[in-house]
């Protein structure tokens, strides 16, 4: 039953679905055009904090205001501020990063925007520096899964979710537009146009655009070691650096009464870059010399109805296109070179329902239907006719039931994954029929007190992605999926002491995660040859810390300050007998932190970010040829705002990596020293 539908009916049927909510909603706002029209919004009516402080697991929000001040520019620079997070960072805004969660590795942490999962199935990892900050309403990540029961499918079937939240429409009296022109110029030839447009359509519909050019040569200094720290040193600059990105981004947002709600978005995004490699001594211009072409379009629904006080529901649909070109003009074979063109594709569509049972007990279904499919051409390579090009069917099904009251708060969910895989040429890889469970609980013993208890266990599972399967000469189609035990246990408190100091909360979590069948890459016959296998286990115990406090000293005088800490053992436990059995593994830093600190005065703004690593390894061998010194980056920023005949004027300035600290998140790659940023934009 399951594998009933075709690429081409169900392609269908997302199309059909989008066109038949656009034709209805247009067809209900011509029938009442003579009311008043207001957009419907979600008011938050409890602080991003009290959201943390209640989650029976464990969630971190950044909202725009606070993203504002972590003197960040894209999405991979704010979420490096969360605790238990590692993102992998290749250096230089044009570099690959990919965002780890509690040291599971990246394909087990999903990417939502706006509520409907990202993928990238050839990889398994989604490149979050691609996503730039300049509409962003929130931020936030969730291990395990968040409260909420009544989402799609797909955003259950991770270890961990990063949910990007983009600004939707909201007009008070009168207004029917917003908009918002930005120019960031800063080091290294960068320069960074965006506008950000809201316009009302009528009573129903609004119209929101997003824009945004980053361009820059990349192109900073570097301190290169001959022969290890402590010997001599020369100054170099990196090669290869350059980029150029757009990203155009539309959406028709419509609210049919207080009940129903939805939109359609449409979104773009292309990049021209090269990719400087690592830093090979008297060597490095052979490594510098690779180039990328990506783009990645998508269009995206999605519809909610509260039918009654009883039930709602809602649907999602989606279809996603993906292109990479990329050129290795040195590569040493018969060609001197090295050209492959990968184009991926999926169709999505998911259906939930919520159900009331009771006032403090619900229950929730989603189902979610989606096919990927790659393709790949490899030009000057033998194996150009030979890529299998793989289809993959998905079907995810959850039943979920929520229970809350006063002092509990309870969630419990069955995931089923049915995975069908198909090839054109070739073998393929297996099929999947699994039950993933997830339960969680918070407590709160105390009437006039908000501390609270909670814990969680989540089993789930990672699938081998195209390219640990099918990739040429190391793929291996008998990878078996990547499985995870998750637990968790943790305290939450958060209190307020009067006006000068209205909140102060924190969080400590426990944990311990298992890590079984673990796609690793191998030697087989020789070095050379290399193949992709399950072989490792791991075992990760943790600690993460966080906390922040506010302190008003007068009406027009605020400090906002917070931090993160977290403490991890990853340790290989795959072999009792083997030279890396309870070696940590590669780069994750066993402690790790992040602080945050902001004064708010009627004259100027000020605040200050600080990251911090400990020392890490390149290989599961940790050996101190392998080991990365540990590294702290500060950055201080101050911003001032006019206003001028309604309008509103901002002007901010960044100085980053403020001690100019030489340092590498991984091996051979350095980060940029010293830089600094100049913001100016124009709200009206």
């Amino acid at each position: 039953m399951y594998y009933f539908f075709s690429k081409r009916i169900f392609l269908f049927a997302v199309f059909s679905c989008l066109l038949a909510e656009v034709s209805f909603a247009l067809s209900k706002d011509a029938e009442d055009s003579t009311r008043v029209y207001t957009i419907r919004e979600v008011r938050v009516t409890e602080s991003y904090r009290n959201a943390e402080i209640r989650s029976s697991s464990p969630l971190q929000i950044l909202s725009s205001k606070q993203i504002g001040n972590l003197n960040a520019l894209q999405v991979s620079d704010a979420v490096k501020y969360f605790a238990g997070v590692a993102v992998k960072d290749y250096g230089g805004i044009g570099g690959l990063k990919t965002v780890s969660v509690r040291s599971l590795g990246a394909a087990h942490t999903a990417v939502s925007y706006d509520g409907i999962s990202l993928s990238d199935t050839q990889t398994g990892q989604i490149d979050i520096g691609r996503f730039s900050l300049e509409n962003v309403d929130m931020l936030s990540l969730s291990n395990g899964q968040s409260d909420n029961i009544f989402q799609p499918a797909r955003l259950f079937a991770s270890a961990a979710v990063l949910n990007i939240r983009t600004l939707t429409p909201r007009f008070e009296g009168a207004n029917y537009i917003h908009a918002r022109a930005s120019l960031k110029g800063g080091s290294f030839g960068m320069i960074n146009p965006s506008l950000w447009l809201q316009y009302k359509l009528s009573r129903k519909y609004a119209l929101s655009f997003s824009s945004e050019w980053l361009s820059a040569d990349g192109q900073y200094p570097y301190k290169l070691y001959h022969g290890g720290e402590g010997d001599s040193v020369s100054n170099e600059k990196r090669k290869n650096t350059d980029v150029k990105n757009l990203r155009l981004e539309a959406a028709l947002h419509g609210s049919l009464s207080e009940k129903e709600n939805g939109y359609i978005k449409a979104y773009y995004y292309h990049s021209e870059r090269g990719l400087p490699g690592a830093i090979i001594l008297y060597n490095t211009e052979n490594f510098s010399s690779q180039r990328l072409s990506d783009a990645t379009f998508f269009l995206q629904g999605h519809y909610q109805n509260i039918l009654s006080e009883m039930f709602s529901i809602q649907g999602n649909a989606k279809f996603n296109h993906g292109y990479l070109h990329y050129l290795d003009p040195t590569y040493l074979n018969e060609t001197g070179r090295q050209e492959s063109f990968y184009r991926q594709n999926e169709y999505y569509l998911s259906l939930s329902a919520l159900y009331k049972a009771l006032p403090h007990l619900s229950f929730a279904v989603s189902s979610d239907g989606f096919i990927n499919a790659l393709g790949a051409e490899f030009e000057s390579d033998s194996v150009t006719n030979e890529f299998p090009k793989p289809v993959r069917y998905n079907l995810l099904s959850v039943v979920a039931a929520k229970y809350v009251s006063e002092h509990v708060l309870a969630t419990a969910s069955l995931l089923s994954t049915l995975v069908k895989e198909t090839v054109q040429k070739g073998s393929a890889g297996s099929n999947y029929n699994r039950l993933s469970p997830y339960v969680s609980v918070t407590y709160k013993p105390l009437q006039n007190s908000d501390l609270r208890f909670r814990a969680f266990y989540k089993n789930i599972f990672r699938l081998p992605t195209f390219n640990d399967l099918y990739y040429s000469r190391i793929g291996n189609i008998h990878l078996k999926p990547e499985t995870t035990n998750q637990f968790d246990i943790g305290i939450t408190y958060a209190v307020s002491l009067g006006k000068t100091i209205p909140l102060v909360s924190f969080t400590v979590d426990g944990y311990r995660n298992h890590v079984r069948d673990k796609i690793m890459a191998m030697p087989t016959k020789n070095i050379f040859v290399w193949s992709m296998v399950n072989l490792g286990k791991v075992r990760i115990t943790g600690v993460d810390i966080s906390g922040e406090a506010s302190v008003s000293a007068g009406e027009k005088l605020t400090i906002l300050f917070g931090g993160t800490y977290t403490y991890q053992r990853a340790l290989d436990v795959t072999d009792p007998e083997g030279s890396t059995y309870l070696h940590q593994v590669p780069y994750m830093p066993r402690v790790s932190g992040s602080g945050r600190l902001s004064l708010e005065t009627p004259w100027v703004n000020f605040a200050y970010s600080l990251l911090w690593s400990g020392k890490r390894y390149s290989t599961f061998q940790n050996f101190a040829v392998n080991r990365l010194a540990s590294y702290s980056d500060h950055s201080l920023s101050v911003s001032k705002s006019f206003s001028l005949l309604n309008q509103k004027l901002n002007f901010k300035f960044e100085a980053l990596n403020l001690l100019n600290e030489n340092y590498m998140i991984v091996k051979w790659f350095p980060m940029p020293g010293r830089s600094f940023r100049g913001t100016l934009s124009w709200t009206f």
